[in-house]
């Protein structure tokens, strides 16, 4: 009887999730790019002096901009209209209202400083040709702020200290040995430097300002990062592997030079630093692809309870310089992050944002799956899976696979305008975390090292057969898509692989490693001998090995049809690598379609352009995937949209 109880219980069960899942596929809504695309992306959130408002960026009008809007929520008011360049909001002034902001040209990240003032008028503070500036944070007595520049030498980022009162810069440390600054004492005493070794591993210093001596900090080869200064400057935070697979939080004291782990966890501790006034220390873990965040209460030791926010995680947070509120976002895979108030003394809590399009139902958006398989040699590959509604064993639908860019970065737990846009209209996606991806210890990460184009391939092959065995898939439809280092693997996969993936979506992606790592911009000299130590010298012996996986001098391999999208001022991947391997291919009578954007960099961030790439790209799909929309291009015949700004 008990059985028979439980078998009734199970099929009642199974008959209910059934008629759910057919009742949602029932009421699922197809939706526009333009649509998609019309959620909005709202970052940053500095307090003003008095707290009644939070200085963020937006692209509600179709590109970043600053606005403010008041810390209860309300209207956003704008600061900024620029409809040419993005511009991205700093911080307000530590006393007064007052703003920083940075920009640069068209994606070009020869980022400028510039001062807003309260009468609305702007200033360029960093005026220097040619050169990037970096915001390195007020000074603790808020009369000056520090900040990072190339402008004496195009490869080294020196540092300088503003005067509020002149806005006349100091050099504070000039840069001539290819340094990383990353911390410096609030008493302005001492430098936290870093020396890249490789991808990896870094060596960690503390810098006196005062007699020029230099301390190492880690005691054996491992990744390193500095993190913070405690407020009475007698210890240093920093972040280490040594010993580990995953980084771990460490504290050095400055006066005795002992060391001591503070806290451990079984992922990446990725960021930890203290607020204001030292009274939280707030920390950051990599936890299977998405932020966990823990904030300490320093003095009790006891943590904070994060406000709840039903269904949604919290990103990240910020707290105001007097520590009494606390600004956040939470989102999920299915839903952009919307920002958040949250006062901690009486605990009232204010939704600032609502970023979902209006006109886009939260339950028609698909939660991301965190799954893993095996690959060709064993190995477990993480991937975080996207399952349309409407797939199922009797309709199966065409996938994706979808490589993030680095080498080294990692897909997460995000939301997405592109990909729910891709999952709406029928297209699985599996984003794939292959051998090299950071985020799963640093084994995992350096399986790839002077590998690329073979184990990491086979990862995303392996990938593509998952999905195959999924019976919600057709498995004769799946292709490739990725940006850069993606972009990379796509070209990869449709050279080295050419009968595994139907279609290839190449974003920016690298084609010749050679030419790419020769000209790669000036201000990564503090770490090209780490990336050549991942990759391989082009100018050395290596370049053999890069010929051979550089997709470029192998196109006449590729069969299957191909979309490939680029910025002109991309200063990553340069323009020429997609067109020259555009007019490699199209050489083979195979079907090319190129998008090119003539005022974006490395990634699209104007909506008119995302809108454009992005349906372009569908379209390529419906024709070359899905294979039952549209009129097909003829072999050999391409469409070249080409996209200018006046």
């Amino acid at each position: 009887m008990k059985k028979i109880s439980l078998l009734l219980i199970l099929a009642v069960f199974w008959n209910c999730k059934e008629k759910k899942e057919d009742t949602l596929v029932q009421n699922l809504k197809s939706y526009t790019i333009e649509q998609m695309m019309d959620n909005e992306n709202v970052g940053g959130g500095s307090f003003s002096p008095d707290l009644s408002k939070l200085l963020v960026t937006s692209n509600r009008s179709g590109i970043y901009n600053m606005y403010t809007v008041s810390s209860t929520g309300g209207p956003f008011q704008p600061v900024t209209e620029s409809d040419s360049s993005s511009v991205f909001a700093i911080s307000y002034f530590p006393e007064d209202e007052r703003m920083l902001f940075r920009m640069d040209n068209n994606g070009d990240e020869i980022y400028h400083i510039f001062l807003r003032e309260s009468d609305g008028s702007h200033k360029d503070l960093t005026p220097y040709e040619g050169a990037r500036s970096l915001f390195y944070g007020w000074t603790k007595d808020k009369k000056n702020f520090f900040f990072g520049s190339n402008q004496r030498d195009k490869r080294f980022i020196d540092l300088y200290k503003m005067d509020l009162a002149t806005f006349t810069p100091t050099l504070v440390y000039q840069n001539d040995e290819g340094y990383n600054v990353e911390a410096i004492s609030h008493d302005e005493k001492h430098l936290a430097l870093s020396k890249s070794i490789n991808t990896n591993d870094s060596d960690l210093y503390l810098y006196s300002l005062e007699d020029k001596t230099m301390i190492k900090i880690n005691e054996a080869q491992s990744g390193n990062s500095a993190q913070d200064f405690t407020l009475d400057n007698s210890g240093f935070l920093y972040t280490t592997d040594d010993g580990s697979e995953f980084s771990y939080l460490m504290q050095y004291d400055m006066a005795t030079g002992t060391r001591e782990k503070v806290l451990e966890r079984a992922w990446d501790i990725v960021g930890s630093y203290f607020t204001e006034n030292g009274k939280y220390r707030v920390t950051y873990i990599n936890e299977d692809a998405k932020n966990s965040i823990e904030v300490l209460e320093v003095e009790t030791g006891e943590m904070m309870t994060l406000p709840a926010t039903g269904e949604m995680d919290i990103t990240n947070v910020s707290f105001s310089d007097d520590e009494s509120h606390m600004r956040f976002y939470a989102g999920g895979s299915n839903a952009p992050s919307d920002l958040y108030v949250y006062n901690i003394e009486n605990e009232e809590q204010h939704k600032i944002t609502d970023v979902l399009n209006k006109e886009i139902q939260r339950q028609d958006m698909v939660s991301a799956e965190v799954i893993r398989f095996e690959s060709f040699d064993g190995l477990e590959i993480p991937a975080i899976y996207y399952k349309p509604h409407q797939a199922s064993e009797t309709n199966k639908v065409p996938a994706l696979v979808w490589v993030h860019g680095g080498p080294g970065g990692q897909s997460r737990q995000n939301f997405s305008s592109f990909i729910q846009y891709l999952v709406n209209h029928g297209y699985a996606i599996l984003a794939v975390n292959n051998r090299g991806s950071s985020g799963y210890g640093k084994t995992f990460y350096q399986m790839d090292d002077l590998n690329h184009g073979d184990k990491d391939l086979k990862d995303c092959v392996e990938g593509k057969n998952w999905l195959a065995t999924q019976a919600e898939i057709d498995p004769d439809k799946i292709g490739i898509i990725g940006g850069s280092y993606g972009g990379y693997m796509t070209m990869a996969a449709l050279t080295y692989t050419p009968e595994e993936f139907a279609v290839g979506v190449n974003l920016f992606g690298v084609t010749n490693w050679i030419r790419t790592l020769r000209s790669i911009p000036p201000w990564w000299e503090s770490f090209k001998d780490a990336l050549y130590k991942e990759l391989g010298d082009p100018n050395s012996a290596d370049s053999v090995r890069l010929r051979a996986i550089s997709p470029l001098f192998h196109t006449d391999k590729v069969t299957k049809p191909l979309i490939v999208l680029q910025g002109s001022q991309d200063p990553r991947v340069l323009q020429i690598e997609s067109d020259e391997i555009v007019a490699g291919v199209r050489k083979n009578g195979v079907p090319v379609e190129y998008v090119l954007f003539e005022d974006e960099g490395h990634g699209f961030v104007k909506k008119e352009n995302q809108i454009e790439a992005y349906s372009k790209v569908l379209e390529f799909l419906e024709v070359y995937l899905k294979e039952d929309k549209g009129k097909p291009i003829q072999d050999g015949q391409s469409i070249e949209v080409n996209t200018e700004t006046e």
